[in-house]
């Protein structure tokens, strides 16, 4: 069974390198806060000093971090997995990224014999901490199959979709179909809601429906809550669709309802809410109309 470094160990990455430990996996792990390492390495994992210490240890390293220049740092920079890697390791990044920094970063550890496939995730926290994830790849089919099996503990379904890169452009995609899903259930919600209608009821009776999707089914009952916690931050949502409206334009794509729930997701994060779940995208609906999709008293 490889050895597996797992470097960020944050919302999402800390449920995941605890799967891969339950399943049996030797993993050394590196977080620049110290408390998430703790708390992992309490449940059977080796703390490793740094990103080059835990390279040196290991057969495939996995990272799981906020934004491009974090994995740039962690990889190609000081002390960073590059500095440990010997030919042959795979690194796995799991990070949710520009794809042409992925494509820049693999060209880069290519030089070293390191193998890279870029492998972002959906689901949010509730599938990181089942396993139910899915993870979508970019890179040599030789190397996939390599890691597939450990994918595949994180994950439900682990689907190599193209080249180096390809991974974070599906990604790109899949963040366009949630932001619009949670804005469009958003806009239908409040409209509801101020039209007299409980919100919970409209739920119930358009779910098993046309209008019926994953996103409504996650993020409704939240909403009802007036629960925020972030699953996945409106702020990283943010980045993502930079990212997705880069890489349309940069291939001739123009995506004017991308454009407009970015807006939305700029104003919130303006009025203090980046840190919320990006269902809490109903709070600007919410404000407009003046009026609050919860249950009904």
């Amino acid at each position: 069974m490889k050895k597996i470094g797992f470097i960020g160990l944050g919302i999402m990455g800390k449920p995941m390198a605890m799967n891969l430990i339950k399943a049996g996996y030797s993993l050394i792990v590196y977080d620049i806060k110290r408390e998430a390492v703790k708390e992992v390495v309490a449940t059977g994992a080796k703390e490793g000093k740094s990103s080059k210490d835990v390279a040196a240890q290991s057969e495939v390293v996995i990272t799981m971090l906020p934004n491009s220049p974090d994995v740039k740092e962690a990889v190609l920079g000081k002390n960073g997995v590059l500095e440990g890697a010997k030919a042959g390791l795979i690194l796995v990044d799991m990070s949710s990224i520009a794809p042409m920094v992925s494509k820049e970063v693999a060209t880069e550890v290519e030089k070293k014999g390191v193998e890279m496939l870029d492998a972002p995730v959906s689901g949010g926290e509730p599938k990181a901490k089942d396993a139910t994830l899915s993870i979508m790849v970019g890179g040599k089919k030789e190397v996939f199959e390599q890691v597939e099996g450990i994918l595949k503990v994180m994950g439900s379904s682990a689907v190599l979709v193209g080249d180096i890169g390809s991974g974070n452009i599906t990604k790109l995609a899949n963040q366009i179909i949630v932001a619009l899903n949670i804005a469009a259930m958003s806009e239908a919600m409040v409209m509801a809601t101020k039209a007299g209608v409980d919100p919970e009821k409209v739920f119930q009776a358009i779910r098993g429906g046309l209008a019926g999707s994953n996103v409504l089914n996650a993020k409704v009952p939240l909403v009802l809550e007036g629960n925020f916690k972030p699953g996945f931050r409106i702020e990283l949502h943010i980045k993502d669709l930079a990212n997705a409206l880069d890489t349309a334009h940069s291939v001739g794509v123009p995506v004017p309802l991308t454009s407009g729930v970015m807006e939305i997701m700029q104003a919130l994060k303006v009025d203090g809410k980046g840190g919320n779940d990006h269902g809490g995208i109903v709070q600007f609906y919410e404000k407009l109309a003046k009026a609050e999709v919860r249950h009904q008293k």
